[in-house]
């Protein structure tokens, strides 16, 4: 579960505009930190079964916003996955 102060600072650095929090780029870096989170909690906890699931959500639903932002702008795709280093 992300903090209300880690996901304003997530938020802030990502938005498009000074009232956005919805945009895709917001939607992924906000899916990568959890994503982040999650993994490290797999690692400790090798017995959780049900986190697997969850994480695979959360990979598919940023694959889908990943797809979505390259079909629209890549300009603004190259930007993002650079910034969050999701590609080589």
């Amino acid at each position: 579960m992300l903090m209300k102060d880690k996901k304003t600072k997530i938020i802030t650095e990502n938005r498009i505009q000074p009232t956005d929090t919805g945009s895709a780029e917001v939607q992924i870096a906000l899916l990568s930190e959890r994503i982040t989170q999650l993994s490290q909690h797999m690692t400790g906890f090798k017995n959780d079964h049900h986190a697997p699931t969850g994480m695979q959500r959360l990979v598919g639903q940023r694959k889908k916003l990943l797809a979505y932002l390259k079909r629209e702008d890549s300009g603004r795709y190259e930007k993002l996955i650079q910034k969050l280093g999701l590609r080589k």
